[in-house]
């Protein structure tokens, strides 16, 4: 069982930047993918980033490509989301998730385990 928590949102202005990040505790979070997703009211879940769980490989999103960046410290058992140049159509609450396997699957049903979310709003 791993239990996460998501904090380090808030309210940013266009083209600002925010960290959010994920604190895992139970079994070996080094043995994990670990995922960032987003939902916004109304809409699925969709899918921003993911990160190997040796931190090898990454992916992400169009949408996000370029700018923001996923990565993991091992040692603290947290996953970070930089989030730059952010823009209004980011505002969501976003989720971490973490699953068994290295593969940076896209998917949420991929996904074990979840967090409560934290909220990110982007004023224009």
């Amino acid at each position: 069982q791993v239990q996460l928590v998501e904090s380090g949102g808030g309210l940013v202005q266009a083209g600002g930047s925010l960290r959010v990040s994920c604190a895992a505790s139970g079994r070996t979070f080094s043995i994990y993918t670990m995922g960032w997703f987003r939902q916004v009211p109304g809409k699925e879940r969709e899918f921003v980033a993911a990160i190997s769980s040796s931190g090898g490989r990454t992916s992400y999103t169009d949408l996000v490509k370029g700018r923001f960046t996923i990565s993991r410290d091992n040692a603290k058992n947290t996953v970070y989301l930089q989030m730059n140049s952010l823009k209004p159509e980011d505002t969501a609450v976003y989720y971490c998730a973490a699953r068994g396997g290295t593969a940076t699957m896209t998917w949420t049903s991929a996904y074990d385990y979840w967090g409560q979310g934290t909220q990110v709003t982007v004023s224009s």
